[in-house]
């Protein structure tokens, strides 16, 4: 089943979207996606009922525009961004020259986001200023149901209700001066943007398993391919412990978002991965690109995002049909 939001109010208006994300029909007695989470039990198989009239024509649908969609929680309770590829944290400390400690290993690293606005996967990303380093970050997130403090990794797993896409944008030249302070992400992570579309996980068959969604992630920059890294390989946490350490002191409600955190893949060689052009799988972030030149060469070549700068993140299906839909987004000045 998949579902989205259009624009309308502040928290969208739910449809049920076919498979081929062509069609949609509007459920009049779950208005919107946080009112359905909120009672699942009972919302879920009216969805459902509706996801499959939707598919066959059986019954009144409408046309369903991407550019019309929110995010589908186009604000949240809870936004916590993991980072469960530990490689992309490896890269960062090696291009630092700092040492990375052997507990991000065994306790995921994760951080509590602004999830009262988010941007729809077609809107721009203002950015005042191009020297505060503006970044995209490819990742994978789930939409969680009601999960009590203390949950298991086990348990966590069957409380996910949804699957998205989401970019995560980032200031990173902001970052450091933040984080010299010790109280974590702000002003340096401002709103961002989830895909057109959230699946339900038994709707991505075989890809879903394990706790990981195991497609690679296709990220386009200004036109060309700039990332294809699998989402599912090098994953060292899966959803069920990124919830499960969410929950470690505290309830989480339904309709809580968590973030993979940049999806990043290894070198064939173990080592870092290449670039697209070099037949390697490219990067989720330009961070990540650049931390590899600075490894290499001493020094970044490859500039963060201007002005005039169109990012788009989607992923398909072995058919190549787009599964959530694409994020699509211009950096424009605020």
């Amino acid at each position: 089943m998949k579902l989205a939001s259009l624009r309308h109010g502040r928290d969208g208006k739910l449809v049920v979207v076919s498979d081929d994300l062509a069609w949609c029909a509007h459920e009049p007695t779950v208005p919107t996606l946080q009112a359905a989470l909120d009672d699942w039990t009972h919302a879920e198989p009216r969805l459902k009922s509706l996801s499959e009239g939707v598919n066959n024509g059986t019954i009144l649908r409408e046309r369903f525009h991407e550019r019309e969609a929110a995010s589908p929680l186009p604000r949240a309770y809870q936004w916590a961004d993991g980072s469960a590829y530990v490689n992309h944290v490896a890269l960062v400390r090696q291009a630092r020259g700092a040492k990375m400690p052997e507990t991000f290993w065994t306790d995921p690293l994760m951080y509590q986001g602004g999830s009262d606005i988010f941007l729809g996967p077609r809107d721009a990303i203002p950015l005042k200023d191009e020297a505060w380093g503006c970044d995209f970050e490819a990742e994978v997130a789930v939409i969680v149901d009601d999960c009590e403090a203390g949950i298991s990794a086990a348990e966590a797993k069957k409380r996910i209700r949804l699957v998205m896409l989401v970019n995560d944008v980032s200031l990173r030249n902001l970052i450091p001066a933040e984080l010299e302070k010790g109280f974590g992400f702000f002003q340096s992570k401002p709103s961002s943007a989830f895909s057109p579309v959230a699946v339900t996980p038994d709707a991505l068959g075989d890809a879903w398993r394990d706790g990981k969604l195991h497609l690679p992630m296709h990220v386009v920059l200004n036109g060309k391919p700039f990332g294809a890294a699998d989402a599912g390989d090098d994953m060292t946490f899966d959803f069920g412990q990124l919830i499960a350490h969410a929950a470690k002191t505290r309830d989480l409600a339904a309709g809580t978002i968590i973030g993979s955190g940049t999806v990043s893949n290894r070198g064939a060689d173990e080592g870092p991965g290449k670039p697209i052009s070099e037949g390697g799988r490219g990067y989720s972030c330009i961070a990540e690109q650049r931390m590899i030149e600075t490894i290499q060469s001493g020094k970044p070549s490859t500039s963060f995002l201007k002005h005039g700068d169109r990012v788009e993140i989607e992923m398909f299906d072995a058919k190549r049909h787009s599964i959530f839909g694409r994020i699509e987004q211009a950096v424009v000045k605020a």
